[in-house]
């Protein structure tokens, strides 16, 4: 058995709002739901992007059979855009003074930009190519 895709994808921050405010801001993604002080969740094309406080996520969740969980520390992410929008990306970040940490090509040609958002989690913005595999 194989999973068709990943379908969520976890950071963790403490202040919510920030979080909100810059993935909303930055990269336009839509809020699906929030639970003040726990989580705020965002779609991204067919998948979301899940910000959790990681203090809240260690307690029990209530009603819900979801296990605890809680990462420490900055975690990674990366959003896929095609390479003719990555100037544009560059641009649009600039325009917001988001300090770009990394803008670079990988050895298969791919470009990735890296920012950090407001907990100091590394958002990446890269080209499908990155990860292309043989079939």
């Amino acid at each position: 058995m194989t999973p068709d895709a990943i379908l969520e994808t976890a950071l963790y921050a403490r202040d919510l709002d920030a979080a909100a405010t810059f993935y909303s801001d930055v990269f336009g993604l839509e809020e699906v739901l929030r639970v003040e002080g726990r989580h705020v969740f965002f779609g991204c094309g067919p998948g979301m992007l899940l910000i959790f406080n990681p203090e809240a996520t260690k307690l029990a969740s209530g009603s819900l059979p979801v296990p605890t969980h809680g990462a420490e520390g900055q975690g990674h992410m990366c959003f896929r855009a095609s390479g003719a929008d990555m100037d544009r990306w560059a641009a649009h970040l600039s325009k917001l003074n988001i300090a770009i940490e990394a803008d670079f090509q990988w050895p298969n040609g791919a470009r990735s930009i890296y920012v950090r958002d407001p907990a100091g989690n590394s958002v990446e913005i890269s080209e499908p190519k990155l990860w292309d595999r043989p079939t």
